[in-house]
């Protein structure tokens, strides 16, 4: 019995793969020893791979499981029997030595994992990093199968280790053998790392025994509110793909199965709200709840984040302060309306223009309520308003001088990832002690140190509901994809490859100036793709083919959205700027939405949070490579609508002249790319195409799917 045996793939994805039927469960079956590190442990994937465990159990394997000490109760507690109770067998019907198929036994999966400790099968450790900012966790993935010929399966990549990373969530994990000559040493090095980690020989991490964890106070259990129904191990991967036909939730990562709402979470909806939550917004709603009403909502364009907000805020019994925080004054004003037009909630403070109109008023009411005088009049205090207002130092001195805020605050920040940015920290305040983040895109481009911040004081992705998810549920209307490539000219060719040459020269230096101006030669160099002269030629093209009538064109700068207005004032279209130089946005948009535009040309406006139903079509000439602006950009046109059944995407990609093929540009181009045709309507006719025109520098059908 060998691992040498099985045709293992280099790479394992959920578009083409069944990670449990395909590798893990084969693997298992021939290995002697299964070692796993994680970031997130849940027993469900026993269930999963219980015909794996069976085989390895059978031939005396053993398992080794390092996990960050995030564990749900009942898994915590199971740990706990099977340590305690060594000697003992947990469940009588585990007795019979597998005379019964495990997998009928593994169904009770707190007994299971309980069990496999008691006999001493499997063996679990807790990683905690040695610096924990707030709640920073380990969070590494990572793998070993190794046979009695010792033969060695290393694997990583983005799957935990629970039925939903297993089974439903869309993974990759990269695979080494041992007896590959060209990945042999990454295999070895993997397993080597593993070791280090089990022997708490890895610098930054901790790794510790559980009882020492539980001791230390280091376990961060799941509340104790056990969703209402237990969940069921889905036999096929693709089970949950349209959330309107059931309910799922997430916490930490890990989405499980539900087939009704807990209605413990509605005790004090209708009070509130005057609207139903669909499916989905209830399953949100639970994930917060169930990850002690903090989280993030990684909820597509159009699913209703606005509305399963508010639900959040009218879930919490006698809340005290809702503070909700947004972008720009276009989506402050819709979170007002959506606060007048669908909740009982009393009129909000507008923290927007003149400070002294609002901060006023909200001392006196902050004063009050810390003083407990008149609570129920007054109770919950609401306040709306801009990053920019709700972030300044004087609204801190304010917070202060009124007592703090009273402890049953929630915080709803909206398109969450801005407040990762350093201007806007200030309103991530440690006295919220209720944290709701929204965005269909909660990571920050290029802004890790970012990312980490907002992800480590929200606690994480609770809850996901993608785009795909709503052009399959009806929710957006699906799209075709049309790419118009165009090259640089000579001059902009130059200049582009001049600054990667000073780039790379600095990126080698590695030191803190040299990467600073690395950074800041690559913005000077993503500009000449952006304003590429061909792209107005290219915008020629594609106003001939796809006349816009209610059109956007995203632009890269206030000079090329003036060259690009008057190019389709020319041709007779009827257009209007919106920038942040432009003071009537608000008018602009109502004129847009009455069919008195054909077309919105836009500067880093229009991209997030701007509900527009009527467009149907955007022009991409400008994008940076920020997967988050992408996604935001589609979404403004994918909205469902009257006489509106399919939307375009039309985007303008730069190449270098044929005499060269720079791989920087080329690769920066091609990412967006493959992140717009994923979900497109006529992807697969759109890949052939860009295959045969981009041939002559070497993309193949793989770079693009």
């Amino acid at each position: 019995m060998s691992l040498r045996d099985l045709a293992i793939q280099d790479e394992y994805r959920s578009d083409r793969c069944d990670l449990i039927q395909e590798f893990y469960i084969p693997c298992l079956e021939k290995a002697t020893v299964y070692k796993r590190a994680v970031g997130f442990f849940s027993s469900t994937s026993m269930a999963a791979a219980a015909k794996g465990l069976t085989a390895l159990i059978r031939v005396g394997g053993k398992m080794q499981l390092l996990a960050s000490p995030h564990l749900s109760p009942e898994d915590a507690e199971a740990i706990v029997q099977g340590m305690r109770q060594k000697e003992e067998v947990i469940v009588s019907a585990v007795l019979r030595e597998l005379d019964k198929e495990f997998e009928g036994i593994v169904r009770d999966r707190w007994a299971c994992l309980a069990w496999l400790l008691s006999q001493n099968i499997l063996e679990i450790k807790l990683a905690v990093t040695k610096e924990i900012r707030r709640q920073g966790i380990y969070h590494e993935k990572l793998g070993i199968f190794a046979d009695a010929e010792n033969n060695i399966v290393a694997f990583t990549g983005s799957a935990n280790e629970s039925s939903t990373a297993l089974i439903d969530n869309f993974e990759c994990v990269d695979v080494f053998c041992s007896w590959h000559p060209e990945v042999r040493e990454r295999a070895l090095k993997k397993a080597e790392n593993f070791q280090k980690l089990w022997k708490n020989e890895t610098p930054n991490v901790e790794v510790i025994e559980f009882p020492e964890a539980a001791a230390r106070s280091l376990l961060r259990l799941c509340p104790d509110r056990p969703p209402a129904l237990e969940p069921e191990i889905k036999k096929t991967r693709k089970s949950r793909r349209l959330a309107e036909q059931g309910s799922s939730y997430s916490h930490n990562n890990e989405i499980v199965n539900q087939t009704e709402p807990q209605t413990s979470s509605f005790h004090t909806l209708d009070n509130f709200l005057k609207v139903e939550l669909k499916s989905r917004q209830v399953d949100a709603l639970n994930a917060w709840q169930w990850a002690s009403s903090c989280g993030i909502l990684a909820m597509a364009t159009g699913s209703g984040k606005t509305i399963t907000g508010l639900a959040c805020a009218a879930s919490i019994k006698n809340i005290n302060v809702i503070v909700i925080g947004a972008p720009t004054n276009e989506i402050v004003k819709q979170w007002v309306d959506e606060l007048a037009n669908r909740t009982t909630f009393r009129t909000p403070l507008i923290a927007t223009g003149t400070a002294t109109l609002w901060m006023e008023s909200l001392f006196r009411k902050l004063r009050l309520a810390n003083s407990r005088e008149s609570l129920c009049e007054l109770l919950p205090i609401i306040v709306v308003g801009s990053y920019s207002e709700l972030s300044k130092s004087k609204v801190t001195t304010l917070i202060a001088d009124a007592g703090g805020l009273p402890p049953r605050s929630l915080l709803i920040a909206d398109e969450v990832h801005a407040t990762g940015g350093a201007i806007y920290r200030r309103i991530l305040r440690d006295d919220f002690h209720y944290r709701l983040g929204l965005s269909a895109t909660p990571i920050r481009a290029y802004d890790e140190e970012g990312t980490e911040l907002v992800l480590e004081y929200f606690g994480g992705i609770v809850y996901e509901f993608t785009l795909e998810q709503a052009i399959e549920a009806g929710i957006l209307c699906e799209y075709d994809y049309h790419v118009y490539i165009t090259p640089l000219t000579g001059s902009e060719y130059a200049k582009f490859t001049n600054l990667t040459t000073k780039i790379g020269r600095l990126l080698n230096n590695k030191e803190e100036d040299a990467i600073a101006q690395a950074k800041r030669l690559t913005i000077q160099r993503s500009r000449i793709i952006k304003s590429a002269a061909s792209k107005l030629t290219a915008l020629g093209r594609i106003i001939t083919d796809y006349p816009p009538r209610r059109g956007m064109i995203y632009c890269a700068d206030i000079a090329q959205a003036t060259e690009v207005s008057r190019l389709l004032a020319q041709r007779g279209f009827r257009i209007a700027r919106y920038s942040s130089d432009d003071v009537n946005r608000k008018h602009l948009l109502s004129e847009f939405a009455r069919g008195n535009f054909d077309a919105l040309v836009a500067v880093k406006c229009l991209d997030e949070g701007i509900d527009i139903p009527a467009a149907d079509l955007a022009i991409i000439l400008a994008s940076d490579t920020s997967q988050r602006q992408f996604i935001q950009r589609r979404g403004r046109v994918l909205r469902v609508a009257p006489k509106k059944a399919i939307a375009k995407v039309i985007d303008v990609v730069v190449v270098p002249p044929l005499c060269d093929s720079l791989v920087e540009l080329i690769e920066s181009e091609i990412t967006r790319v493959t992140q717009f045709a994923r979900a497109a309507r006529n992807r697969m006719s759109l890949i052939t195409k860009l295959v045969d025109e981009l041939a002559p520098y070497g993309i193949t059908h793989s770079d693009l799917m």
